[in-house]
């Protein structure tokens, strides 16, 4: 490490990694040299996952640096269940403990989880640890408890054999009566749209007719939530200077895009068309460009920040779309060519390998797709069928049902949208329907497919945008809406569906 800081003593360059920066660090505070620290503690804080969370956690605490112990106090939270089942979780001090049950952004839709984590703690080592007990029970949100729950804990053997624990909690349970709910009851599962023309972007939950309008000062391209909820957004650099790519991550608790790297635009062959995704596959994200002449795809290092290049597959067929989902912890590309049958490729990342799947005999004009569990659900540019591929078998099947709505006479649709929103097959279809008073209209719609019943059902019309559905990408996430709510613009409920001669 007295290498690294000798060279940047007489070069001015520190070269900072995720496997140096800790004794990087170290060094830089034994040597008070503030620069390098900093450096150090930035780095750190922008690469906190949740595998080596605890780690920094404990190393933050160590050395008192507030802002590493923030940003890993914040992933802890975020996945407390996960986390503490843990055996590192067992190993935290008490301290270390108290502070994050403390958190009022814990993950967690029931507060029975901190209590539950609390057991485990306790237990792996019961003989020191029971007498912690009383200490702990504290930072226990007793309000946000059942009846029920409570006398569980009453009647739980660690409870009793705490002399006066039983009487605490009794009194914990009136004196809490005024603490939060932790935000992970608080939060909901939602879908993105940008806006076409305005600053703007619009958290929608379809279902409960619910609609919030946030600001935005970024121009998306493509983009991907990981399996950490962390949202990418994949966007220009400049609005009127196509030239360079930056990637964007959301930040939930400030409700605002922060850039993180820059990615050279590929600028295709005057007869090239272009389509570009930004996919997630087991938390790594890779960017994918399809043109009529090649396939590239690059990984992203979150350590390094930088873009690494992956195996590509020989592309020698014409096509005149393409889509691109992640599904079964692969990438599946689709491409079809008018009266041809569906080209189906499948990249391992594990392998780093494509591999090319049986075609489909399937003729479908694809307009976008997405997948749900191990199934990728692909639509058509009429909206008139919707195709499964499953790929556990490799095979495809129709989805049952005809649309019954004004869209089945309509034609007039310009672009569709699928997502998976709360397990649920969802479409944004952006069209026109011919009303008596107006005229035609254009009317971006909401519809649900009803598993049951085998149709799609209309749900609502959009609060008024336009919003970008041309792109094959809404981002659906949890989001905590005490924290959409305090910085929206406007918040709207359910917005009553059009139908034609109205």
């Amino acid at each position: 490490m007295f290498g690294e800081i000798l060279s940047y003593i007489y070069s001015g360059t520190l070269h900072v990694s995720m496997d140096k920066v800790q004794p990087l660090y170290q060094a830089a505070d034994l040597l008070q040299l503030d620069y390098v620290r900093d450096t150090c503690c930035s780095y750190i804080a922008m690469n906190v996952e949740s595998s080596t969370c605890v780690n920094l956690f404990k190393f933050a605490d160590v050395y008192s640096v507030d802002i590493v112990r923030k940003a890993c106090l914040q992933a802890i939270a975020r996945h407390f269940i996960e986390f503490s089942c843990s055996e590192e979780f067992c190993s935290l001090s008490v301290n270390q403990l108290l502070e994050i049950i403390s958190h009022d952004e814990l993950g967690i839709t029931e507060e029975t989880a901190v209590w539950e984590a609390v057991v485990r703690w306790v237990e792996h080592s019961r003989e020191d640890r029971l007498q912690r007990l009383p200490s702990i029970l504290p930072h226990i949100h007793f309000n946000l408890l059942t009846s029920a729950d409570k006398n569980s804990i009453l009647e739980h053997p660690l409870v009793r054999a705490v002399p006066g624990s039983s009487k605490a909690i009794r009194s914990l349970a009136k004196k809490t009566s005024n603490l939060k709910k932790r935000s992970g009851m608080e939060t909901v599962e939602m879908a993105l749209l940008f806006s076409e023309s305005r600053d703007e972007m619009l958290w929608i939950d379809p279902e409960k007719g619910k609609y919030i309008r946030c600001h935005n000062d970024i121009h998306p391209i493509t983009g991907a939530v990981t399996s950490d909820n962390d949202i990418y957004i994949l966007g220009l650099e400049t609005y009127d200077l196509r030239k360079k790519y930056a990637l964007f991550k959301y930040n939930h608790a400030e409700n605002k895009w922060e850039r993180k790297s820059s990615l050279r635009w590929y600028d295709p062959d005057t007869d090239d068309d272009l389509f570009e995704f930004l996919i997630d596959v087991d938390g790594q994200l890779f960017y994918l460009i399809v043109t009529f002449s090649m396939i590239e795809l690059k990984k992203y290092n979150q350590h390094t920040n930088t873009w690494h290049n992956c195996s590509t597959p020989q592309h020698d067929e014409w096509f005149e779309w393409c889509v691109a989902v992640s599904c079964n912890r692969r990438i599946y590309l689709f491409t079809h060519a008018v009266f041809t049958q569906t080209e189906v490729l499948s990249y391992n990342p594990r392998a780093d390998q494509w591999c090319r799947k049986p075609k489909s005999d399937h003729i479908l004009d694809f307009q976008n797709a997405v997948a749900m569990g191990t199934k990728i659900f692909c639509t058509d540019s009429d909206f008139e069928q919707t195709i499964v591929y499953d790929t556990k078998t490799n095979k495809w099947f129709r989805l049952p049902g005809w649309l019954k709505s004004p869209l089945s006479t309509n034609k007039e649709i310009e672009h569709i949208t699928l997502f998976a929103l709360q397990n649920k097959l969802h479409a944004v279809v952006d069209h026109s329907i011919n009303s008596s008073s107006d005229g035609l209209i254009r009317v971006q719609q909401v519809f649900l497919y009803d598993r049951y019943e085998g149709i799609w059902k209309e749900l609502s019309v959009l609060p008024e945008g336009p919003w970008a559905v041309y792109h094959p990408m809404v981002p659906v996430a949890h989001m905590c809406l005490p924290y959409l709510n305090a910085r929206s613009h406007a918040t709207h409920t359910q917005v009553t569906a059009i139908t034609e001669g109205t």
